[in-house]
């Protein structure tokens, strides 16, 4: 079920502030999926996911070599039967604010203190586009 990102529903925020592993689906340079596990948080006020990694990781590599338009991308949030997906279009950032920015989101949500990584980046994905299977008190 699509849902409307304007007016999102408070259950579907909800979903997203919860600890769960979720998946980045980037393409690879001969149009294949590239799907793995990753950390992510959403800000439904800038309709903003964003993902902490190194900077030299195959999924970086894919959104950079999309230009500086960037990349298509997806984000899943799966558990057990439900399911939420993020799509949106993602760039890679080296700005410290942000890395920092998002690193703090990440312990929030994660209730955890990233590693420390020195090559650290962060993979921003403008989201314009929500979908999902919520528990009925999460619809």
């Amino acid at each position: 079920m699509a849902l409307d990102l304007t007016a999102p529903p408070a259950g579907f925020l909800a979903f997203w502030r919860e600890k769960h592993v979720c998946t980045l689906t980037t393409l690879r340079p001969d149009g294949t999926a590239h799907v793995v596990p990753i950390g992510v948080t959403y800000d439904p006020d800038e309709r903003l996911a964003r993902i902490i990694t190194g900077g030299g990781t195959a999924k970086v590599r894919h959104v950079r070599a999309a230009g500086p338009e960037g990349a298509r991308v997806a984000v899943c949030q799966p558990a057990g039967r439900y399911w939420s997906t993020l799509e949106g279009v993602a760039t890679v950032s080296e700005d410290p604010a942000r890395i920092a920015d998002a690193e703090r989101r990440y312990a929030v949500r994660y209730g955890r203190e990233p590693r420390e990584n020195p090559a650290r980046v962060v993979i921003e994905i403008a989201v314009d586009r929500a979908m999902g299977n919520l528990p009925p008190e999460q619809a």
